[in-house]
């Protein structure tokens, strides 16, 4: 018990080192000396930060293909840009996407269509009439070289 209790407060004021001890003991098979609590802590953490940065460069995606798709009065200024935005948000979703992460994008694709729909509204000061419902599946939104015809 000493080693759980010194292991939950070096958590607090040395983390690093906390972090590294809790390696050692999982490697080491030595699940009863873990600091358990903070372990939890730590993963649902984890888990999710990662589902809140794929929902960021997924929300990414669909701004810019939505201002490439139909904000025409600024297509040729800056089509360009808006396109390797797109591959830019598109390489680094795709460098970590798991199943489990693509699953939860699926399951929040109209939540995030949502929040990128209304940044795209002001940012064109609701010159453009947008699709209310996301016009691409998840499978276009990742695709590295997929993107939709000029409205």
């Amino acid at each position: 018990m000493k080693v759980n209790m010194n292991l939950a407060s070096l958590y607090e004021v040395e983390y690093d080192q906390w972090l590294a001890r809790t390696i050692s003991l999982l490697k080491e098979n030595r699940f009863n000396k873990l600091d358990k609590d903070h372990l939890i802590e730590e993963l649902e953490d984890l888990s999710r930060r990662e589902k809140k940065t794929v929902e960021r460069f997924l929300e990414q995606i669909i701004r810019h293909l939505l201002l490439l798709q139909y904000w025409t009065s600024e297509h040729e200024y800056n089509a360009n840009h808006w396109q390797a935005e797109i591959m830019s948000f598109r390489t680094q979703i795709n460098e970590d996407l798991t199943q489990n992460l693509r699953n939860h994008l699926q399951e929040n694709q109209v939540n995030i269509y949502e929040k990128a729909l209304n940044y795209v509204k002001q940012k064109t000061g609701y010159e453009v009439d947008f699709p209310e419902n996301c016009p691409y599946t998840l499978d276009q939104l990742l695709e590295m070289n997929w993107l939709p015809e000029k409205s």
